[in-house]
């Protein structure tokens, strides 16, 4: 990888402030001064930053199936419950990809790569997101259309790419905006109260044998497919 790309994920600093390190002579590989931009540098070559070593971050990936009751963050005033009781102990410090809410259920992706956080959180890339919904009453056909066409929030205008009854009560939708509560506003706009909300998919990801509660760490062919899906706004599954 690139000099500057190294010395970023290594946390020296971002890769436009890493290019200046360089530029000023204060970075060096293998014992030797680098002042070249396009210098390409791999795992077992020693960087130093003003004589420092420097070594580039282990990226960590994980999915967790959160259960009810849990808070989407690091610590709560009140003491209540979060994401980060459910992990394993002795892993690097892990930012959760989006959110859910208290009540709700489902997938959430744990990485300490910021870049590809930030890439699938971005509105351009549209990742898709599915949720199981559990209504109070049966869903109207009728209000599939409207559903699909958006209603207005206070952020603007907010849809439902697909919608499926799966039985009087019960309903699959996909979405890709990030709004927040999205799902939830949404139904409540058509006087509909959502009585249970799991999220079941993210892109490609699954919850298929991830009991609430559990984790598991992410392949090297998922996060390929992952940063596959943030390099390309229009992949669709």
């Amino acid at each position: 990888m690139r000099l500057n790309r190294f010395l970023a994920l290594a946390g020296v600093a971002s890769r436009r402030s890493a290019e200046a390190f360089i530029r000023d002579g204060l970075v060096s590989v293998n014992g030797k001064i680098c002042t070249n931009l396009s210098t390409q540098v791999a795992p077992s070559d020693h960087v130093k930053v003003e004589g420092r070593p420097v070594r580039a971050r282990e990226f960590v990936y994980i999915l967790l199936n959160k259960p009810r009751d849990f808070l989407t963050t690091r610590s709560d005033e009140r003491s209540r419950k979060t994401i980060y009781e459910l992990l394993p102990g002795k892993l690097p410090k892990l930012a959760h990809v989006g959110r859910l809410d208290k009540e709700s259920e489902g997938l959430l992706l744990l990485t300490n790569d910021g870049e590809l956080a930030l890439r699938l959180t971005h509105p351009r890339f549209k990742l898709e997101k599915e949720y199981l919904v559990t209504l109070n009453r049966e869903l109207d056909l009728a209000d599939i259309s409207k559903f699909r066409k958006g209603i207005y929030l206070a952020e603007g205008r907010a849809r439902f790419d697909t919608v499926f009854k799966v039985n009087p009560q019960q309903v699959r939708v996909i979405l890709t905006q990030g709004i927040k509560r999205q799902v939830r506003r949404l139904f409540a706009a058509l006087d509909y109260n959502v009585k249970r909300l799991q999220r079941i998919r993210i892109g490609a990801l699954t919850d298929k044998d991830l009991r609430p509660g559990d984790i598991r760490f992410l392949s090297r062919d998922e996060v390929l497919m992952l940063k596959g899906e943030a390099k390309n706004p229009t992949a669709r599954r």
